[in-house]
């Protein structure tokens, strides 16, 4: 039985009157914190589900505007870096009446689409800046390192399998000082690069690479407070969105 007073079919109803029907956005937003890689996540009310951020496109709004303001919304971040990186348009995504069920929501009923295409878009954020947002379906959003997601709802788990295999395939092009504060070490770019891949870099041949490309500015300052020689920090050469 609908309860059509509940704010979630509410939402569902002004979804399919202004916004494009059987199209969404689903965003895996990215941040680095303590060596760590982590995605930010959503738990529905009343539940301990998770999933994505995402939302869907109104129909005067483009698809990249839209993508930012699903993760504008979740972080708080006004200038982002979005790459979209696939398209989920399998014709079985997942079990919808098991999706609907594990939410908890009354809108079994609700007159919505069998079949729903998803774009996927990745952001590289810095974890400091971000203010996790949770919306009037969920609770709580918070960050989850990459290796620690749980069983997510829809296909969420298989977007950010896909977002990260873009993300590694892309490495070299993309603007990572978007993860890491305005000055860094190499060791802990290099810590970067290895929790993005998923596996040990040599540091020597690491550090020959970096300074060969000639994207680092070495500045005067140390770290303070390591153990060992204090390393010294650098900067992106160019930084921007």
């Amino acid at each position: 039985m609908i309860e059509y007073n509940h704010p979630a079919v509410q939402y569902y109803q002004d979804v399919s009157e202004q916004c494009i029907h059987y199209l969404s956005i689903d965003g895996v937003i990215f941040g680095f914190h303590e060596n760590q890689l982590k995605v930010l996540l959503l738990r529905w009310k009343g539940t301990d589900e998770w999933s994505l951020p995402g939302g869907f496109i109104r129909k005067a709004e483009s698809v990249d505007v839209a993508a930012q303001r699903v993760v504008q919304e979740r972080t708080g971040l006004d200038e982002l870096y979005l790459q979209q990186f696939h398209v989920f348009g399998e014709a079985n995504r997942y079990d919808q009446a098991d999706t609907w069920k594990r939410t908890k929501l009354p809108v079994q009923d609700v007159n919505w689409s069998e079949r729903t295409i998803s774009i996927g878009y990745y952001a590289l954020v810095d974890y400091s800046k971000v203010v996790p947002t949770p919306d009037f379906l969920t609770d709580e959003c918070r960050w989850w390192p990459v290796d620690e997601v749980p069983g997510l709802l829809f296909d969420h788990n298989h977007i950010i399998t896909v977002a990260l295999q873009s993300l590694r395939k892309q490495l070299d092009d993309q603007p990572l000082n978007q993860l890491l504060p305005n000055t860094f070490t190499v060791p802990e770019l290099q810590r970067l690069y290895e929790t993005i891949l998923g596996y040990p870099l040599d540091a020597r041949n690491f550090y020959k690479k970096l300074i060969g490309s000639g994207t680092l500015e070495r500045l005067s300052e140390r770290r303070a407070g390591t153990p060992h020689k204090a390393p010294y920090l650098y900067r992106f050469k160019s930084v921007g969105v």
